[in-house]
């Protein structure tokens, strides 16, 4: 396909976005199923164009001076790819497969690239204008800069297995893709991408399929790590999903100790036991749900760490769903905070006398984060934060540099891009005192 067609196709999806919603994945699964002459390139070059219109749909419409998937797509290319005019008709030439050419107004709103300065801080920050007061809540003066960091791309960080490999063999091994040692986890490597942010194929390296690294966020393995799981404890992971926090909690605990992986739902847990194969993970022992058994009552009392990764609004990951934000509605972060809170109660149950509480989420909203752990400690006597310096000596001399980077507070602390230049991530430990 042409650069001209790939640009027709990616107006195409975002039409089909604003017909149905669903996120953005299925509509380019259905446009590629629809059009098999599409190569694997051409399809991760029209993705590429689909995320990064979606990325600042808000700023990309403003420029244009409205929000059609065609504006989207102009906005985009003059905003976030730097296209001057003359590039931008030379694919909008009306030729075949092209789009139709630059319209008088379209061209005048290009010329002038009106910059931001006076937009809200919504436009600048592209993210839903009724997320305004949750963002002014956690950010304040900075809630823009902060949210055009989450519009950003999003780097592709590896995790070392370190009960396979070391870092610097992981680096020997893809030595050909240019890895740089991540800032904040010593196991972490951050691979380049190429000029329209596509990740190359990792997950076919011979390295990967020998179990020597997964793909994390630095964030991620962050969060897992301030958790600080030790060799030899009983930990459970209450929401351990697909198992990539479970494998970095195996990792760190030297396969020493045991972690119960469960999660409420069955298909999320379908992929861990082949990553904890390749990854030789001893110390895992999955939970599955079964009906309306109780396949956790034997801990009860009895867990030094419970893990608490819970659901939430997934905020701090727009970056890698960019979709997603502009899906969300209100509704979706009231149920979240009921499912947190339950969460949370359950993981209680299980904490033996000093035992403690990891609680994380992919979120930047407060009210995920720390106005859940303070309703948590009114209604739960005998627990208490672990102070956030105390969490972060888990990373050595480099936590005390993160605690000063990052955003913190009495309950805890939060990554960000712009902070952190990871995910965003809340983590809070709290220890029971009795």
């Amino acid at each position: 396909m042409t650069p001209s067609a790939r640009i027709s196709a990616a107006i195409e999806v975002l039409a089909d976005l604003d017909a149905h919603i669903r996120p953005a994945a299925d509509a380019l699964k259905a446009w590629g199923l629809a059009h098999r002459f599409a190569g694997s390139g051409d399809r991760a070059a029209i993705a590429s164009l689909v995320y990064d219109a979606l990325r600042q749909k808000a700023s990309a419409a403003f420029i244009m001076g409205e929000g059609t998937p065609r504006a989207l797509v102009l906005g985009m290319l003059k905003r976030t790819r730097g296209l001057d005019l003359a590039a931008i008709e030379k694919l909008f030439s009306g030729e075949r497969f092209a789009p139709p050419p630059i319209f008088a107004q379209e061209r005048e709103k290009l010329q002038a690239a009106r910059n931001l300065d006076g937009a809200p801080a919504h436009v600048t920050g592209d993210y839903p204008e009724w997320l305004e007061a949750q963002f002014v809540e956690t950010f304040g003066d900075e809630r823009a800069a902060e949210g055009a960091a989450l519009a950003a791309r999003a780097p592709l960080d590896l995790r070392v297995n370190s009960l396979k490999a070391t870092r610097e063999k992981l680096v020997d091994a893809l030595s050909h893709l240019d890895p740089q040692a991540t800032r904040w986890s010593p196991t972490g490597l951050r691979i380049p991408l190429s000029a329209d942010g596509r990740h190359p194929p990792v997950t076919a390296e011979p390295a990967f399929q020998k179990g020597w690294f997964e793909v994390q966020d630095e964030g991620s393995q962050v969060a897992a790590l301030l958790a600080g799981a030790r060799a030899g404890e009983q930990v459970l992971d209450l929401c351990a999903g697909s198992g990539g926090k479970t494998l970095a909690l195996a990792a760190a605990m030297e396969n020493r100790g045991q972690i119960f992986a469960h999660d409420a739902d069955l298909r999320r847990l379908a992929p861990i036991y082949d990553r904890i194969k390749r990854a030789e993970a001893r110390n895992i022992q999955v939970r599955a749900p079964k009906g309306k058994a109780d396949v956790l009552a034997d801990l009860e009392g009895k867990i030094d760490l419970g893990l608490v990764d819970a659901p939430c609004t997934g905020t701090g990951v727009w970056r890698r769903h960019p979709d997603a934000k502009w899906r969300m509605r209100p509704g979706a972060l009231a149920e979240r905070v009921k499912e947190q809170a339950a969460l949370l109660d359950q993981a209680a149950r299980f904490a033996k006398p000093g035992g403690r509480i990891a609680y994380v989420t992919c979120s930047v909203l407060e009210a995920e984060n720390g106005a859940q752990v303070r309703n948590f400690l009114a209604r739960t006597p005998g627990w208490a934060i672990v102070p956030v310096a105390e969490v972060c000596a888990a990373l050595g001399e480099r936590g005390q540099i993160l605690r000063a980077a990052a955003r913190t507070s009495a309950e805890g602390i939060l990554l960000t891009p712009k902070r952190t230049d990871t995910d965003g991530f809340f983590v809070s430990l709290l220890r029971s005192g009795s």
